[in-house]
Order: structure tokens, then sequence, then C-alpha cells
């Protein structure tokens, strides 16, 4: 139990996106990202943050990643892609930016694509794009297996769920799906639940999901992150009782 316990920490994006963030808020979420238990993959911050959280986390083995697009995926692409360098700049080492899904359920499906290939054409070949879906919006299992298919095809190096800022965050079917496209895919593609993930719980659901379709040894940071900010909480009081 302990070292699945340890493992799930290692998995975890580390998560602040709140209009209520600030230094302090950004710093103990850097302290909390590495502890004795070992240290999360990611902190996921907004972009004025980035440079506080890459001198916080200068000599640690944490990732800083950021959004874009986000969260309702209706920005224009000049300035995505203007604060998309910028962050770079920073010192972002991922970007997790929102699929322009509305543009998509207008059926300017191509226009959508476009975007993505806009956004990994900026972020080049050594900064990750995290590609958020928003499944709760797409719903249809078809409609976000499409989707799915099409992003990987425009270049995002991860797929994720959701904002976390719509009624309907992560699911087991939405997961299930994305997981089923990446495996069709003949390059190396992540994936990242978020949205409602909150107990060890939960997470295992997904992890167990992930596993079933694409094998354990799949399951690492490399390919797989859980996107949360109360779920070290609970695994930390695990490992400590």
């Amino acid at each position: 139990m302990q070292s699945s316990l340890l493992q799930m920490l290692e998995l975890i994006d580390l998560t602040s996106l709140n209009d209520t963030d600030n230094a302090e808020v950004i710093a103990a979420l850097c302290q909390k990202a590495v502890s004795t238990n070992g240290h999360v993959a990611a902190v996921c911050i907004y972009p004025p943050f980035v440079s506080q959280a890459k001198k916080l986390l200068v000599n640690e083995s944490v990732r800083i990643a950021t959004v874009a697009n986000f969260p309702q995926g209706t920005d224009l692409l000049e300035t995505v892609l203007t604060s998309i360098h910028q962050v770079i700049a920073n010192g972002a080492d991922e970007i997790d930016v929102v699929f322009p899904y509305q543009d998509y359920l207008r059926g300017e499906k191509e226009k959508a694509y476009d975007f993505i290939r806009a956004c990994k054409a900026a972020c080049g070949e050594k900064i990750l794009l995290k590609v958020i879906l928003e499944t709760g919006a797409l719903l249809d299992s078809a409609v976000i297996a499409e989707a799915s298919y099409h992003v990987c095809h425009a270049g995002a190096d991860f797929l994720k769920t959701s904002t976390g800022k719509i009624s309907i965050g992560a699911t087991l079917e939405a997961a299930r799906t994305i997981l089923m496209t990446i495996k069709k895919i003949p390059r190396s593609i992540g994936f990242k639940v978020s949205g409602g993930v909150r107990t060890v719980e939960q997470a295992e659901q997904y992890v167990k999901l992930a596993e079933d379709i694409l094998g354990p040894e799949w399951v690492t940071p490399k390919h797989f992150r859980i996107g949360a900010s109360q779920l070290i909480d609970a695994i930390q009081a695990r490992l400590s009782s």
C-alpha cells in the first residue's frame, strides 16, 4: 500500500489555479511539492507565478506547468502564443492549453485543430503541450474520441480531461475513451486526469484504468499525471498514519 501511495505522489501535478492566488500561496504550494516522502511531478500555476516557482524549485526535480487559453478556451490565438513564449522564457516546462472546444462544437473543427498546431509550434520539442479537452463540455464518447484523435495528430504531447472550472469534471468514461484513443496513436502521448480528483480512492480508479489499457509500466510521470490540489494531503496523511 505504501509503495502505491508513493507512486501516486509522483504522478501529481500539484495545482493552484484560483483567482485568490498570490506569492504566499505559490510559496506554500512549492514547499508542499517536495517532502521526505518524495516529490510531485509538477506544480501547475497561473502564468504570473512561473518565475517565482522556477526560483523556488530550481534544485528540485519538479517541473513547472502553467495554463494558456484558460479556462474558457476562447482567447485569441495571437494572445495565447504571446503568453506561451513569455512563460517559456520565464521557466515553464509544460503548457496546459485549453482546446478551443466551443469552436469545435460549432463545427469549426479545423480552426480548433490549427490552434493546437500553432501552440505546439510555439512550444517546440522541449516543452510539453498538454491539451485540455474539457470533456464535460464535449460529453459524447464519440465526440471525445474524435477530438482526442485529431488533437494528437495536431501535436499534443498529453491529453487532459478538464479545466476543473465547469460543472462536469473528469469521469472514468471520458478517461477510458481518451486512453483507448492514445493506444491507437503511433507515437508516445500522455494522459492527465483533472477535475474533481480529490481522494486516494478516486485516483486509484484512474491509475487502474490506465494500467488495464496501456499497461502498468506506462503509468509513470512521463505518461500519466493527476491534476489535483487536495489529493496530496490525503496521500501524506495515509503515509504518516
